[in-house]
């Protein structure tokens, strides 16, 4: 018997991503659980998002913090029993909460039943991964690896590689195999009757991969070569997508989010257009990649908002009429939002943090509010190299200081800054031990600013971004214009200013943001306009070209 849910109901919604081994952790392990979000849900709740998305707490050998699943039926004795899962998600569902479930789907953990019968020999299993022959006496091809060095490890027992795209003890899975597929889809179905209501599909776009891996061209000095041309968004990934939709997403009414990266507007909308019946909508990492060097995190170039409100601008006009985006800040794969988009110093960071809130997430598309981004949590303070944890920071400190003679103080400021161990910090939920997170060792350093940046604090503190956020999602659902109006930027050539309307037929809205420290002038379009939110906490009417204060953020409503 099929789980019964409303169809669409995403198409209003706000999303709180949790990761749930930095989140709450409620029995003194140091690792965060499936009770500690339970315990948690009211918070969640207050907020005024309508879901909850967590990423993976299956049985892994943690070797990408679970993102390498070794049991997609078992829940990770960390994270807690079946029974804790079941009472969080019944417990979300008398909330009026949905839950979305993080799939990895492209790979699983070397310690997978399915890769543990490959390495025995068996043949059958062997073809569930892609298992080569070494060409030369090396690797089948140069290709390199997300995390770094070779995406092929060799086995000795067997004189043949097998691909990881991601760390080494992710093997891909090789879609071209229908029982591969088979198995994916009964796991899907499996977590369907057990009442998730909708999947984050974890690097979807790289199920199919260039037959023959052909050998890219490297970087000036690099050995091997970054190849996404060769396996991300091959038209067969249009097919898997399809055949999912119609043995699972559509029988099941589930939202669907694809993390999609290396794509263009053409491409995305094959993937979530109207017509297409695929996926509900993408997660666009290529939206955030315009203040680096290329796909290099760790090359940062510095914050430009000319190149932000391009790319915002130019995605939301491209899918207006075609498909559904997903709108964050930040995630567990990208950095903190504060700092990065403006200022996380101790004048300007509740002002900063609020001001980009009401810019990105009155856009159309659906909000996506990843854990701590409400309480404007910073940037790390971590002072060497044993605090971090992430295998990318690893594999760029050995390339870049231990190979390459890097200084290592000014890589330590940009791992603060730019890892993934930023956001994976454990939640500040209060002044004391740990900021609240657990009795125990944290499985990660808590940041040190805990006793001025807390949950606690933010919840007596009227005017926090807290509170700011809660009356965002209130005040978004109740305008017309946002949830169903065009996008349509004014004040283009403003460097200071991000600026647009939201129009639809019954009202028109508009944003108004000042990115600066500076007071700066933005014009509003003929009207008077009602000020619906501000982050300097003002009401009132605005009209003609108004000054906005540093980091101000005004959205106004015309009727």
């Amino acid at each position: 018997m099929l789980y019964t849910r409303e169809k669409g109901w995403w198409k209003d919604a706000a999303i709180y991503q949790i990761y749930p081994k930095s989140f709450r952790d409620s029995d003194g392990d140091g690792f965060g659980d499936l009770r500690g979000v339970r315990e948690k849900l009211g918070y969640i709740k207050e907020l005024g998002v309508d879901a909850i998305w967590l990423c993976p707490f299956f049985q892994s050998p943690q070797a990408d913090n679970g993102y390498d699943i070794s049991d997609y039926y078992r829940i990770d004795e960390r994270f807690g029993t079946m029974d804790d899962l079941r009472e969080l998600v019944d417990e979300c569902h008398r909330l009026g909460l949905r839950f979305i479930m993080d799939l990895v789907a492209n790979h699983t953990s070397d310690e997978h039943e399915w890769f543990q019968k490959a390495l025995s020999g068996d043949e059958k299993y062997m073809d569930y991964y892609y298992f080569r022959d070494p060409v030369d006496g090396h690797e089948p091809s140069n290709w390199e690896s997300v995390f770094g060095g070779s995406a092929w490890e060799y086995v000795p027992s067997l004189d043949k590689y097998y691909l990881h795209l991601f760390h080494v003890k992710q093997p891909d899975l090789n879609w071209t195999n229908d029982e591969v597929v088979r198995g994916v889809i009964d796991v899907m179905k499996h977590w369907c009757e057990f009442g998730v209501d909708g999947f984050r599909l974890d690097a979807i776009n790289y199920l199919y991969k260039e037959p023959g891996f052909p050998d890219a061209e490297p970087e000036p000095g690099h050995k091997y070569a970054f190849a996404a041309q060769y396996y991300a968004n091959k038209p067969m990934v249009n097919e898997y997508f399809a055949r999912l939709n119609r043995e699972v997403f559509g029988p099941y009414n589930l939202m669907t989010v694809a993390e999609v990266g290396h794509m263009d507007p053409e491409i995305a909308r094959q993937y979530c257009g109207k017509e297409r019946d695929e996926v509900d909508m993408v997660y666009l990492f290529d939206m955030l990649n315009f203040d680096q060097e290329g796909y290099d995190k760790f090359r940062p170039t510095g914050f430009d908002l000319e190149k932000f409100k391009n790319t915002m601008f130019y995605w939301e006009d491209e899918m207006k009429e075609h498909g559904h985006l997903a709108l964050f800040l930040s995630n567990h794969d990208q950095t903190r939002n504060v700092g990065r988009f403006g200022d996380d110093s101790d004048r300007y960071r509740y002002l900063s943090s609020r001001m980009q809130a009401c810019t990105m997430y009155m856009l159309r598309g659906t909000p996506y509010i990843y854990q701590g981004e409400e309480l404007a949590m910073t940037f790390l303070d971590y002072e060497g190299i044993e605090d971090f944890n992430d295998i990318e920071v690893m594999n760029t400190w050995r390339e870049r200081v231990v190979e390459g003679g890097e200084d290592p103080s000014e890589l330590i400021r940009i791992f603060n800054t730019r890892s993934r161990d930023c956001p994976r910090s454990p939640m500040q939920w209060d002044g004391g031990k740990n900021a609240g997170f657990t009795t125990g060792t944290p499985w990660q350093k808590v940041n040190g600013n805990y006793p001025g940046i807390n949950a606690a604090l933010e919840e007596k503190d009227g005017k926090s971004t807290l509170h700011f956020y809660r009356k965002l999602l209130r005040v978004r659902k109740t305008l017309k214009s946002v949830l169903e109006g065009d996008v349509v930027p004014f004040e283009r050539d403003n460097p200071s200013c991000f600026c647009y309307m939201r129009t639809c037929p019954e009202e028109t809205s508009v944003c108004v943001s000042n990115f600066t420290a500076q007071e700066r002038y933005a014009c509003l379009p003929d009207g008077v306009f009602d000020v619906v939110l501000s982050n300097y906490g003002e009401e009132g009417q605005v009209r003609g070209c108004v000054m906005l204060r540093p980091y101000e953020t005004l959205f106004a409503v015309r009727h």
